[in-house]
């Protein structure tokens, strides 16, 4: 890694440090920006950088500023470009994750979206397991998933993720590692910051998009790998006490990867170890990311060699 940290703001790559912005800034006092979260796996045989699935994250992130009407005039491959260049004057040789913020920039007191002026910024730092990906216990929270009508469920905004932090914090001061949402009508949304997949009699299951649950990149990953093994799947709502009669549980999402249930509220899930469809998709998922696994190769982007 570089000796000193750089980001892309104000349209050119700049030290971290210098990366700044007004206390008064709109996006700080209101929580109008949206963000995305990517990763980048380093493989040492090949010696590059390897950032999964650039092009379905911008899009999404353009998604997101569309809906909090904030302009942002790059475009998705300009995107991916810039996340490049970064990478690149950071000279990273290790795990890193990415943070591209779209956001509104005026200094301004006024609730309210439009007539304010639109900035992007992105960084990178070093970044090793979220969670535990071996086993991790998990939580149904008592906070519930903030509904698409309130604020929307499926953009990345800055904002909404005090209703992930509330459930994360409150799971971990319980002895959990990850919490559960229920959404408005108590059926399973999503954990705090990751998409929620389940096993029953074989087959893998997921909640719907009108669930309340963000769109992941990572679940359309899971849903392809699935395909590939032959694995059905279903996507429909969830009961919570399915949670508890599950054969195998497991999360997935940028920051979480793919990490294994075996335990909600204190209920081991099938023989309180990850299952074998989870431990499948989860093995041949740590090589797509790296790079190693030729079928989806196309899902990862090389940083240093083209």
């Amino acid at each position: 890694m570089a000796q000193e940290v750089m980001a892309f703001f104000d349209g050119r790559i700049v030290p971290l440090k210098d990366a700044n912005v007004s206390i008064a800034t709109h996006a700080f006092n209101y929580g109008t920006g949206v963000f995305e979260g990517l990763r980048g796996y380093w493989n040492a045989d090949t010696e590059d950088l390897y950032v999964v699935q650039p092009a379905p994250h911008f899009a999404r992130l353009k998604r997101s500023a569309r809906v909090l009407h904030i302009d942002l005039p790059y475009s998705v491959e300009e995107l991916v470009d810039v996340t490049r260049k970064l990478l690149r004057a950071n000279q990273f040789r290790e795990d890193v994750y990415i943070r591209p913020l779209a956001y509104k920039a005026d200094a301004a007191i006024k609730v309210g979206l439009s007539g304010i002026s639109s900035a992007f910024a992105m960084f990178a730092l070093p970044m090793g397991d979220y969670v535990p990906t071996a086993g991790i216990s998990v939580a149904v929270s008592s906070w519930r998933r903030i509904a698409d009508n309130m604020i929307p469920s499926r953009a990345k905004v800055t904002g909404a993720y005090v209703n992930a932090a509330l459930s994360s914090d409150q799971a971990k001061a319980d002895g959990y590692d990850e919490a559960i949402m229920l959404g408005d009508d108590g059926q399973v949304s999503e954990a705090s910051s990751s998409n929620l997949f389940m096993v029953r009699n074989g087959v893998l299951i997921t909640p719907p998009v009108t669930s309340d649950i963000l769109e992941g990149v990572t679940r359309q990953i899971v849903f392809d790998l699935a395909q590939e093994f032959g694995i059905p799947t279903d996507v429909r709502p969830i009961d919570r006490t399915e949670l508890y009669s599950a054969d195998e549980l497991f999360l997935c999402g940028t920051g979480v990867q793919m990490a294994g249930v075996t335990q909600v509220d204190r209920r081991p899930v099938g023989t309180g170890k990850p299952g074998p469809i989870t431990e499948k998709i989860q093995q041949e998922y740590f090589r797509l990311v790296r790079g190693r696994s030729p079928k989806f190769r196309d899902y990862v982007s090389a940083v240093y060699h083209d």
